[in-house]
């Protein structure tokens, strides 16, 4: 089951669940789901948007390029250990993750990627814009995220930049 919610009254648990770890999940071909700290929810041309940030040689940036839709998962408790390590530090080209960090998967209601019950507050999107971020054009502090020591190839990669994809919030919900 589950219950519709104003995103309005859960801002603030949102912002505050971010840089602790939430789950971008889509799916295009197979599910997959990656840890995300960075992101944010506000309104762009007067829709609710959630904006996410997705290193160029991501699987996920493959699949929302394939497929430009997706779901946020976020806990209303404490993360899970497990749900982090393996989303966080697995590529989902070689793993399946929901097995391998034991995912119950829920059907959407409204778009084509599943959200997850372990991390009920739930947002479907869809993408309404994309654009490859430009690192000559970010702030000195910033470029510390950018250290050009490991490829994208890697789990680890920190040396390509991100791809902004503005998602308009098309659902909102709590899987119960």
């Amino acid at each position: 089951m589950k219950k519709k919610i104003d995103i309005k009254e859960y801002g603030s648990r949102i912002i505050e669940a971010i840089p602790k770890g939430i789950l971008l999940n889509s799916k295009a071909g197979k599910f997959n789901s990656m840890v995300i700290g960075w992101g944010g929810i506000g309104t762009n041309w007067a829709l609710p948007v959630f904006t996410v940030y997705v290193r160029e040689g991501r699987y996920t940036r493959e699949q929302l390029d394939a497929n430009p839709e997706f779901t946020i998962s976020i806990p209303l408790g404490k993360t899970d250990p497990a749900i982090t390590r393996v989303c966080g530090t697995m590529s989902g080209r070689t793993v399946d993750k929901a097995a391998a960090a034991g995912l119950t998967l829920e059907e959407p209601e409204t778009n084509s990627v599943p959200g997850i019950r372990e991390y009920p507050l739930t947002l479907e999107c869809r993408v309404l814009y994309r654009q490859k971020q430009e690192l000559d054009l970010y702030p000195e502090k910033a470029l510390k995220f950018y250290p050009q020591d490991v490829g994208s190839e890697n789990t680890g990669a920190n040396k390509d930049a991100h791809v902004m994809y503005i998602g308009e919030i098309v659902d909102a919900y709590i899987i119960e």
